[in-house]
C-alpha cells in the first residue's frame, strides 16, 4: 500500500544513529525592550549561537514524468514550514531549520556530474528556497540516486554537532540502483555522517521495494515511503483566507530594506507571493502564515530583523545605505522607526495567526485532514525519526 493519508502524530521517535540530543543547556538571551514583543513568539536578541538545528536536503527528480512531484513540492513546502514552527527541544528552545535542494535525473544537467546538480546550499532564507523550487523544470534523463546522494554528502556542510538532526529526502520513480556510483557505498557514508537517507517513491509501494529503495531507506536507518505525486490536493477554502492575504499585503510593509540586499530581496519577497498565487489563492495563504512564524527571518536586508540581533547598531550601517526614508533621521529616529515598525508587524503576525486557528478549526469541521502526499512523507519521517534527538512538538 502507499503511505497515503498518514497521519501525523506529536511523538518523535527513533534515530537509530546516535543517542544525542537536542542541546539541553540553558541559552541566556536578551529580550526586547517592547512588552507588546513579549506577548508572542517574537524574536529574541540571543547572546549565543543556538546549538540545534534541523538539516534537510531535498533531492528531486526532474525527469519528464516528475512535474507532479515539482508543483507539490512548491505548494506543500508551507505546510511543511508552518508544522516546524512547533518543534520544540527537550530545554524548551526553538530548532533552527535549514534546506538544501538538489536535482538530478534531468537530461539538462551535466553527464559529467551524472546529471545532478545542487540547486540551493543550506539555507533558512524562505523565499530563496521558493524561489529556487519555482525554478525547477522537468526534461527526461537518467536517474541516478547513489550519485546525487553522494554529491549532497561531498558538497553540503553537515556539520558534525551530534544535536542538529540531518535528513536526505531523495524522491523519483526510477530504480534505486542506477548509475555506476553504488547506492549501498552512498547510504553507508551517509550513515558515517549521522545522515539519515529518507526515500519517497513516486508511484506503487510494492514497485518501490522491487526497484530498490526501501532497501536504500534501511542502510542509513531511514524510512522508504511511496506517494501517489500526480495526485492534485483538493484544497478547502475558508471565510479566513481573503483576511489572511489582505493582512499578508501588509505585513510587507513593515519590511525595511537596507544595504546591497535590500532592493532585491524584497522583490523577492513579492515575486515569491506571486509565486504562491499562481498555484492556488490558499497556498498565499498558508505562505502568509510562514512568514508571520519564527522561521521566517530576513535579518540580512531587512532592518526590523537585524535590530533584533544582539550586536546590531545603527550607528554601522551607512547612510547610502538605508532606504530613502531613513536617510535624513538620526540614529535616534531611526530607532524609533524600526520600533514602531517592529510593534505593527508583531500585531499583523499575532492577527494572522489567530485568523489561522479559526481558519484550521473550520477545515477540522469539513474534513479530517488536509494534507498533500509529498508533506505527508516529509513530516511522517520527520517526527518518526527525532524523539532520541530530544525534540517535540507542541
Amino acid at each position: 500500500m502507499k503511505t497515503k493519508h498518514l497521519i501525523i502524530t506529536v511523538t518523535l521517535s527513533t534515530f537509530a544513529l546516535t543517542a544525542y540530543g537536542c542541546d539541553t543547556s540553558n541559552k541566556k538571551t536578551k529580550s526586547n525592550d517592547l512588552a507588546l514583543l513579549q506577548k508572542v513568539e517574537e524574536p529574541s536578541k540571543s547572546t549565543e549561537p543556538k546549538n540545534n538545528t534541523v538539516k534537510i536536503a531535498l533531492l528531486l527528480d526532474t525527469s519528464n514524468s516528475m512535474d507532479g512531484l515539482i508543483n507539490q513540492a512548491k505548494a506543500q513546502l508551507w505546510d511543511v514550514v508552518n508544522k516546524f514552527t512547533h518543534a520544540k527541544c527537550g530545554n524548551d528552545t526553538r530548532p533552527e531549520l535549514q534546506i538544501a535542494l538538489y536535482q538530478y535525473g534531468n537530461d539538462e544537467l551535466s553527464y559529467r556530474e551524472g546529471y545532478v546538480q545542487q540547486v540551493l546550499n543550506f539555507t533558512s532564507d524562505l523565499d530563496e528556497i521558493s524561489e529556487k523550487l519555482f525554478s525547477l523544470t522537468t526534461n527526461g534523463g537518467e536517474e541516478y540516486c547513489g550519485a546525487v546522494i553522494q554529491q549532497s554528502l561531498k558538497q553540503l556542510d553537515w556539520g558534525k554537532n551530534p544535536d542538529n538532526l540531518k535528513m536526505i529526502f531523495i524522491a523519483g520513480n526510477e530504480p534505486f540502483d542506477q548509475g555506476k556510483l553504488n547506492y549501498k557505498d552512498a547510504t553507508t557514508n551517509a550513515k558515517e555522517k549521522e545522515v539519515i537517507v529518507n526515500t519517497i517513491f513516486c508511484g506503487d509501494y510494492q514497485q518501490g521495494i522491487q526497484t530498490k529503495w526501501k532497501e536504500g531507506a534501511i542502510l542509513s536507518g531511514g524510512d522508504y515511503m511511496a506517494i501517489d505525486h500526480n495526485e492534485k490536493m483538493v484544497h478547502i477554502s475558508t471565510p479566513y483566507d481573503d483576511l489572511i492575504i489582505q493582512l499578508n499585503t501588509k505585513l510587507n510593509t513593515t519590511y525595511i530594506g537596507y544595504g546591497n540586499l535590500g532592493r532585491s530581496k524584497k522583490e523577492k519577497q513579492h515575486t515569491q507571493d506571486m509565486n504562491a498565487e499562481l498555484l492556488e489563492e490558499v497556498v498565499v495563504v498558508k505562505r502568509a502564515v510562514s512568514k508571520s512564524s519564527r522561521l521566517y527571518n530576513n535579518k540580512s536586508w531587512d532592518l526590523v530583523d537585524a535590530s533584533n540581533e544582539a550586536d546590531f547598531d545603527i550607528e554601522s550601517v551607512e547612510k547610502e545605505h538605508l532606504p530613502n526614508e531613513l536617510k535624513a533621521k538620526s540614529n535616534k529616529e531611526i530607532e524609533t522607526y524600526l520600533d514602531q515598525k517592529r510593534m505593527e508587524r508583531v500585531e499583523i503576525q499575532k492577527e494572522i495567526n489567530a485568523l489561522n486557528q479559526k481558519r484550521e478549526a473550520y477545515i477540522a469541521e469539513k474534513t479530517h485532514e488536509e494534507t498533500g502526499e509529498l508533506e505527508n512523507a516529509l513530516f511522517s519521517a520527520i517526527v518518526k525519526q527525532a524523539a532520541k534527538k530530544n525534540y517535540k512538538w507542541e
